[in-house]
């Protein structure tokens, strides 16, 4: 989401991206360079600097010392995971919700995931159902409104994850059908492998997976027990992982975005631009 944001601002606005830097060996204020590695800046923020290198990324433990170092220089300033962060106050904020796993029907840690109660989501100006069936109804969009029972000022988006077409690393980029009728390895350090596990199944590809927690940094045992002989495909977070640590092999990763469903992402992009316009004046 923070990318697809990037992406739809970053033509008529000055952007900024500030991430706590999970799991990185530094501490403090660190602004990601293209070179920098994981240990220094977590996955998700190299990732986004390497794709969006024109875009200024840090990362802070502190949201607020972080907004404070980089200034008031830019016109946004996107808060990656920082729904929680209560000395900073948004002036807009976007709440995801997994459809498999909503938010209404969750708990609180740790009988759930949730790190606050319920009410929490009437601080959101837009709730986004993330990982949507691509063939969800417009009677089942709005059985899971009314369950949400959002305010009348939240608006209600639902997304589902959309894959490239072609599998890519530093050197080449092949169609995804070049998996097909080939011994490969899946990895997967992210929290729910299930859905590209269904895509490449729907699309006829067979292959071994080797799946690890959130974020997993590989240690030397489990690169070791990798087949580096065979096709290696992963996602992007996870690339930005393993090419260093895989530097024999032939890697891949599939790329994904966001997609919104019943042709509402003008709506989306219309409300941020709405939102930005107004709070600039």
């Amino acid at each position: 989401m923070i990318e697809f944001l990037i992406a739809a601002l970053k033509h008529n606005w000055k952007l900024a991206v500030l991430s706590r830097g999970y799991k990185r060996s530094s501490k403090g204020f660190k602004e990601v360079l293209v070179q920098s590695t994981v240990q220094e800046t977590g996955d998700e923020p190299l990732q986004i600097k390497r794709k969006f290198p024109e875009v200024v990324v840090a990362v802070c433990e502190s949201r607020q010392a972080g907004i404070e170092i980089l200034g008031s220089e830019f016109d946004v300033i996107l808060l990656d995971d920082a729904y929680q962060h209560r000395k900073v106050k948004p002036s807009f904020s976007i709440l995801l919700t997994a459809f498999p796993n909503l938010y209404i029907d969750d708990y609180i840690l740790p009988m759930g995931n949730l790190r606050e109660s319920r009410v929490g989501a009437k601080r959101a100006d837009i709730i986004i159902v993330t990982k949507c069936p691509r063939a969800l109804s417009l009677e089942e969009m709005s059985e899971i409104k009314k369950k949400l029972n959002p305010l009348p000022s939240q608006k209600v988006y639902f997304t589902t994850i959309g894959y490239g077409k072609e599998i890519i690393n530093k050197s080449v980029s092949r169609p995804l059908q070049y998996l097909k009728n080939q011994k490969f390895t899946l990895v997967t350090g992210i929290a729910d492998p299930q859905p590209l596990v269904n895509f490449l199944k729907q699309n006829g590809i067979d292959f071994d997976h080797k799946s690890f927690g959130d974020h997993h940094n590989f240690d030397n045992s489990e690169i070791r027990d990798l087949d580096l002989n065979s096709i290696i495909l992963t996602t992007e977070k996870d690339y930005i992982r393993l090419r260093p640590k895989i530097k024999q092999a032939e890697l891949y990763y599939l790329p994904i975005n966001t997609v919104f469903l019943n042709n509402s992402e003008e709506n989306f992009i219309n409300q941020i631009y709405g939102h930005l316009e107004k709070f600039s004046g």
